[in-house]
C-alpha cells in the first residue's frame, strides 16, 4: 500500500478545519439531512426501476413468454433472469452544473415516478407503448447520480465525502431489497397494477419533500447554522472553481479523470456479468431462477447495502483519523472492490451444478463491490469538486457500454451453452475488472487537478 500522507484540509489563511469537525455536530446537521433525504430518493428510484421485473409475471400471460431453446442440459432444472441497466449520461452532469442538482435530480426522481403511474395504462395499449414508458422513465433516471454529485460538490466537507456520498447512494441498493420482496407480496395479495401505483405515489410524496427541505448550496439553505455554514464552505475554500466556462479541453486530457473512466468500465462490465449474465448462467446452466425467490433474489443487494455504508465510515476514519492520503484509501478500496468481485466471479464458473453456491458467489461479489462506493466512484469529488456531475456523466457515459455489448459477447461465445464456454465469460469479465484496477492504481490521483481551479495550483485532500 502506498505510503501515507498526512493532509489535513486548510483554509486560505492556514486554519486547520479538521478540528473543528468534532464541534459541528452530525446529527440533524443540514449536510447530513441532504444525505438522508437523498438515500431515500434513491430508494424510490430503484424501487422504480425494479417493481416492472416482479410485475411482469403477472402481467404477461404465461403461455406467451417465450421459451428458451439454448437451456443447457448439463444440470437438473430448476428454472428466467434479472436485468440491471443503467443509464446516466454526459448530458445530466453539464445541466446539473447549471440548472443545479436540486431542481435536475428532484424533477428526474418525479418524471420517473409520474411514469410508473401510468405504467398499467401503457400496458393495455401493448408493449410498443410499455417499451416508450419505460425509455421515458430512463431519461429521468439517467440524470439523478450526475445531479447528486455536482449538489455533493458544494455540501461534503473533503474529510466527510465518503461517508455522505456513500449514505446517499445508498439507498438504491436497499430500494432493491425492499422493493423486489415487496413488489412480489403485491401481486400476490392485491394486484399487478397497485406495484406502479405505490411507488409512484411515494416518488411524488418524496419529491415534495425534496423541494421544501434541500437547497443546492450551504449559502442558500434556509435553517442551516451559521458554525456548520462556516465550516463546510471553510473547508472548500481552495477546491472550488468559479471560472464561468467548463474547461473541457484539459479536462479531456486528464489522465485522473480517464483513469476513473476506465476503472468505471471495467467494474461496470463485471457487474452487468453478475447482475445479468450469471443470472442467465444460472437458468441456462443450472436451471435455477434466482428470482424465484423475492428474499433471496434480495441478499446480494443487501450485503452491497451493508458494504457501502461501512466502507463509508471506514474510508473517511482512515483519512480523517490516521491520516492516510485520499489517493492511498481510493486505490486501496478500489482494489478490494474490483478484484474480489473478479474472483468470485472466475469461481462461479467452476461449481458444476450447485445452485446453492453459484448464490453465495454472487451474494459475496456484489457484497464486495461496494467498496468501490468509497473508492473510485467518488473519485470525481476529489479531483475536480466544481466539475463533479459532469465528470461523473462522463465516466456513467463509457460505463454503460458494457451493459449493450458484454451480453452480445456472451452469447456469441457460449453457442453450445456449456459450462467450459461460460468459463471463458468469467475469465474475460474478471481480467477486465483486474486491469480497470491496476489502472485505477497507477494513474489515479487524490487531489484537485491544476485545470479544476481557478488559480491553476493544486490543493491535496
Amino acid at each position: 500500500m502506498a505510503s501515507l500522507n498526512r493532509e489535513v484540509p486548510r483554509t486560505g489563511s492556514g486554519t486547520m478545519i479538521a478540528s473543528s469537525t468534532s464541534k459541528t455536530p452530525v446529527c440533524c446537521s443540514a449536510r447530513y439531512n441532504l444525505a438522508v433525504l437523498a438515500f431515500f430518493g434513491f430508494f424510490i428510484l430503484y424501487a422504480l426501476r425494479v417493481n416492472l421485473s416482479v410485475a411482469l409475471v403477472d402481467m404477461v400471460d404465461s403461455n406467451t413468454t417465450l421459451a428458451n431453446n439454448r437451456t443447457s442440459k448439463e444440470c437438473a432444472e430448476h428454472s428466467a433472469s434479472m436485468k440491471v441497466t443503467h443509464n446516466h449520461t454526459i448530458p445530466g452532469g453539464y445541466v446539473a452544473s447549471k440548472v443545479g442538482g436540486k431542481l435536475l435530480l428532484g424533477f428526474g426522481i418525479l418524471g420517473t415516478a409520474v411514469f410508473t403511474l401510468f405504467t398499467p395504462i401503457a400496458a393495455d395499449i401493448g408493449v410498443g407503448a410499455l417499451i416508450a414508458l419505460r425509455a421515458l422513465e430512463g431519461l429521468g433516471e439517467g440524470v439523478t447520480f450526475p445531479a447528486m454529485h455536482a449538489m455533493w460538490s458544494s455540501w461534503a466537507p473533503p474529510l466527510e465525502r465518503s461517508k455522505l456520498l456513500s449514505i446517499s447512494y445508498a439507498g438504491a441498493q436497499l430500494g432493491t431489497v425492499i422493493s423486489l420482496p415487496l413488489s412480489g407480496i403485491i401481486c400476490v395479495y392485491m394486484d399487478w397494477t397497485y406495484v406502479f401505483y405505490l411507488f409512484g405515489i411515494v416518488g411524488i410524496i418524496w419529491f415534495v419533500l425534496w423541494i421544501w427541505l434541500v437547497s443546492n448550496t450551504p449559502e442558500t439553505h434556509k435553517t442551516i447554522s451559521h458554525q456548520e455554514k462556516e465550516y463546510i464552505l471553510s473547508s472548500l475554500k481552495n477546491q472550488l472553481s468559479s471560472q464561468k466556462s467548463v474547461p473541457w479541453i484539459p479536462m479531456l486530457k486528464s489522465l485522473p479523470l480517464w483513469a476513473i473512466v476506465v476503472a468505471h468500465f471495467s467494474y461496470n462490465w463485471t457487474f452487468y456479468t453478475l447482475l445479468t449474465l450469471l443470472p442467465t448462467y444460472m437458468k441456462e446452466i443450472l436451471r435455477f431462477n434466482v428470482q424465484e425467490n423475492g428474499i433471496l433474489s434480495a441478499v446480494p443487494y443487501f450485503g452491497c447495502w451493508l458494504c457501502m455504508l461501512m466502507s463509508g465510515q471506514a474510508a473517511d476514519h482512515l483519512r480523517a483519523k490516521w491520516n492516510f492520503s485520499t489517493v492511498c484509501v481510493r486505490k486501496f478500496f478500489s482494489l478490494i472492490g474490483m478484484i474480489g468481485p473478479a474472483v468470485f466471479l472466475v469461481a462461479a464458473g467452476f461449481i458444476g451444478c450447485d445452485y446453492s453456491l453459484a448464490v453465495a458467489f454472487l451474494t459475496i461479489s456484489t457484497t464486495l463491490g461496494g467498496f468501490c462506493s468509497s473508492g473510485f466512484s467518488i473519485n470525481h469529488l476529489d479531483i475536480a469538486p466544481s466539475y463533479a456531475g459532469i465528470l461523473l456523466g462522463i465516466t456513467n457515459s463509457f460505463a454503460t457500454i458494457p451493459g449493450m455489448i458484454g451480453p452480445v459477447i456472451a452469447k456469441s461465445l457460449t453457442p453450445e451453452n456449456t459450462i467450459r464456454e461460460w468459463q471463458t465469460v468469467f475469465w474475460i469479465a474478471a481480467a477486465i475488472n483486474v486491469f480497470g484496477a491496476i489502472f485505477f492504481t497507477l494513474f489515479g490521483k487524490g487531489e484537485v487537478q491544476n485545470w479544476a481551479l481557478d488559480d491553476h495550483h493544486g490543493h491535496r485532500n
